[in-house]
């Protein structure tokens, strides 16, 4: 029997603004954080350039995620974020393996998305720790590249400039592979752009 795809409203504007704005300075990020750290004379974006804008995109970036958070507490898109433990481990493997087997033998997947439920439990544990903690711990970290002096000075006999440094970079490649890996998903769908389309419309379609 064929079903006419299923059409919900999951995205109001101002998530479709934030998304869309999210993506591109992450990017932006991306490519200007690339060219500071391997950074040679023939780089196409000269050193100081990509120094200038990633610290303009991490600033505007820092005003999107207050955007996101406050949005998150002050409308219903905030409780797409509660994990309920119950039963934690067992979805989170139902899905696991839609993904690795289900997926392609065209099995239905075991957690269809809803008005209820727009992220599957893989989705929803990967956005929380996203943006609830790798997203704020880049931002903090870079701040306190951007000014020094707020730092610490030592940590366990090491410049606390240095490691934040690091963990600024480990973070920052952290994001740089799961955005990848999101962009990959987010051709499962209907069609290879029916997600991306949701994004422009609002509205996610499923069978």
């Amino acid at each position: 029997m064929n079903h006419q795809p299923e059409r919900l409203y999951l995205y109001p504007v101002w998530i479709r603004i934030w998304h869309m704005t999210n993506a591109i300075l992450c990017l932006t990020l991306i490519i200007t954080g690339l060219s500071i750290q391997f950074a040679t004379p023939g780089t196409v974006i000269k050193f100081k350039t990509a120094v200038s804008v990633h610290n303009i995109a991490g600033i505007l970036l820092s005003l999107s995620y207050a955007a996101f958070f406050i949005g998150n507490l002050l409308t219903t898109n905030g409780a797409y974020y509660v994990i309920p433990v119950k039963g934690f481990l067992d979805r989170l493997l139902k899905q696991f393996r839609y993904y690795t087997v289900g997926l392609f033998k065209k099995e239905d997947a075991p957690f269809p998305v809803s008005e209820e439920n727009k992220f599957n439990p893989l989705q929803q544990s990967t956005y929380v720790v996203l943006m609830y903690a790798m997203v704020p711990f880049v931002i903090l970290s870079g701040w306190g590249l951007l000014y020094p002096e707020i730092t610490v000075k030592s940590f366990v006999g090491y410049s606390g400039l240095d490691l934040t440094d690091l963990f600024h970079i480990i973070a920052g490649f952290t994001i740089s592979i799961i955005m990848c890996v999101h962009i990959y998903f987010c051709t499962i769908g209907k069609s290879p752009w029916s997600n991306f389309k949701s994004m422009l419309n609002g509205y996610h379609e499923s069978h």
